[in-house]
């Protein structure tokens, strides 16, 4: 029997933490709740520390907003790499394997959880270095593919659907402004008309009622 992996999180987030459930049901912890146990579906424990730690540094908390922490970017790159994406089911990998020009993309016989896999290991106690050491380590890999796939990760993590396991509470939209996947302005553009509006944001669930479609939902 697979042993199963959490990552303790603090609930002491904008308005409290959503959490998200295997299977894609999601609840929330009050900011005054003590830390909460989130099951990992790829990572181990040890991974999901050294990920959250990596994507703080690329995307931090600061004066402007919250960061991929808060965001709960690493549970986004979690349920990605555990999927059908994370095992390149959409993706032709047979070979040969050698390297093209940039603009064609990825041409490696790797996929993104094996990629992870790999890497992280090289990255053991990185989550237990200072803020300026870890930018230090970063650098030194910035050129890899790795890096690329954490960085575009990242920012997935911070402003995709929340049905998607990251943006909690739509912290990412709210930051930018976006209203989420509204269907129509055309009541709010009467109502509104000549002042400044900001509508709140809106995920695609309480918009529609869709869930996470199976087929990302799979192992």
């Amino acid at each position: 029997m697979k042993r199963r992996h959490f990552l303790t999180v603090s609930a002491a987030t904008i308005g409290g933490l959503l959490i998200y459930s295997l299977d894609g049901k999601v609840f929330r912890v009050s900011a005054e709740t003590k830390p909460v146990r989130v099951p990992l579906r790829f990572f181990s424990e040890n991974e999901a520390r050294i990920v959250a730690a990596a994507t703080e540094r690329i995307f931090p908390s600061d004066e402007v907003g919250p960061g991929a922490k808060d965001a709960g970017v690493v549970i986004y790159i979690d349920r990605q790499l555990a999927g059908p994406y994370g095992q390149d089911r959409y993706r032709y990998t047979q070979g040969p394997f050698e390297s093209g020009a940039p603009d064609l993309g990825y041409q490696g016989k790797e996929s993104p959880s094996q990629v992870y896999r790999e890497e992280l290991q090289k990255l053991k106690g990185f989550d237990q270095l200072k803020p300026a050491e870890q930018d230090e380590r970063l650098k030194q890999i910035e050129s890899t593919h790795f890096f690329s796939l954490l960085r575009r990760h990242t920012i997935e993590g911070m402003f995709c659907d929340p049905m998607h396991g990251g943006n909690i509470d739509m912290i990412g939209w709210q930051m930018i402004g976006f209203p989420g996947p509204r269907m129509s302005n055309r009541d709010d553009v009467a109502k509104h008309f000549g002042e400044s509006f900001r509508p709140k944001p809106s995920s695609l669930f309480q918009i529609t009622g869709t869930k996470v479609p199976a087929s990302e939902d799979q192992k």
